[in-house]
């Protein structure tokens, strides 16, 4: 742990966490306020993803985006207090056999999530009860995050792939029946996606997930963690989805591609203010193909 790493986590972690949770949920609840740019993009989101919605319970889910990442803030800090082997308090989690079963055929697990509930609590949880993965991920702009993010989730047993040149590695890990989770709520280049239905619109989405387990056999398994009404959160795994093989590749990849996000897109409708709605996700249009 670097000094930068372990004076931030001390700062917060004098806070207790009720205490952490009202600090971080005000800060965010004014980036909301006083950031036109994120509120505008959060709005606009969520008014063409929900047509059928009034205009003031869209600003209701808005200002409960900010106020869930608030949360997920304050939390985060509170991980290194975590007994291993033991899931934190207040999480239910659901659906291991999933994972084992799909272990038991040999081949590796390929988890899909998205930023959903407390993602980052799930991963506790998942490494706590021994499901350790190897989870790909973006490196952040600030090192300094990016130190604080990587050894937090460290110490739960997962290793962290780098985003980017990591395709053969995967293959391996998958081959050596070995579990590999993958974001994929998030846009992507056109280049490194296929477009598939995400709320209405065309989106962007990673094809890894249907790729590895075209390639290597490997099962895969949704997996989500959402916030109950009683502030306790449920870590839902599985069941798996059935990949879809017609020896057309580029089909493939694109009806795999849209039976997990139509999976991802259901519990989005279900928890609207828990998932990162700030983020442009509609980003890259389908013409950037045609026009390139």
């Amino acid at each position: 742990m670097t000094r930068s790493t372990r004076f931030i986590l001390l700062t917060f972690r004098v806070l207790p966490l009720r205490a952490r949770k009202k600090f971080f949920r005000a800060l965010f609840l004014l980036y909301y306020r006083f950031s036109p740019r994120h509120r505008l993009i959060t709005l606009n989101n969520l008014l063409r993803a929900f047509p059928e919605k009034g205009t003031g319970e869209i600003s209701r889910i808005g200002r409960s985006v900010f106020r869930n990442m608030g949360t997920v803030a304050a939390e985060f800090f509170e991980i290194p207090t975590y007994q291993p082997g033991e899931l934190p308090p207040g999480v239910i989690f659901t659906g291991r056999e999933y994972y084992e079963n799909a272990l038991a055929r040999g081949k590796g697990c390929l988890f899909f999530t998205g930023h959903l509930g407390n993602w980052e609590l799930m991963s506790v949880a998942m490494g706590f009860v021994g499901i350790h993965a190897n989870i790909v991920y973006r490196r952040l702009d600030n090192p300094v995050l990016e130190n604080v993010v990587l050894w937090f989730r460290s110490i739960t047993g997962h290793r962290m792939i780098p985003k980017g040149g990591a395709s053969e590695s995967i293959r391996s890990l998958l081959r050596n029946n070995q579990a590999v989770a993958i974001l994929m709520d998030q846009n992507v280049a056109w280049r490194e996606g296929v477009f598939v239905n995400f709320f209405g619109r065309p989106a962007a989405t990673t094809r890894g997930v249907a790729g590895f387990a075209l390639d290597t056999g490997a099962a895969v398994v949704p997996a989500l963690n959402v916030r109950q009404a009683d502030g306790t959160y449920h870590v839902i795994m599985g069941p798996e989805i059935p990949v879809t093989r017609t020896g057309d590749r580029k089909r493939d990849l694109v009806e795999n591609t849209q039976a997990f996000t139509s999976y991802l897109e259901g519990f989005i409708r279900q928890y609207p203010d828990q998932w990162f709605w700030p983020h442009q996700r509609w980003k890259t249009k389908p013409y950037e193909v045609t026009a390139w």
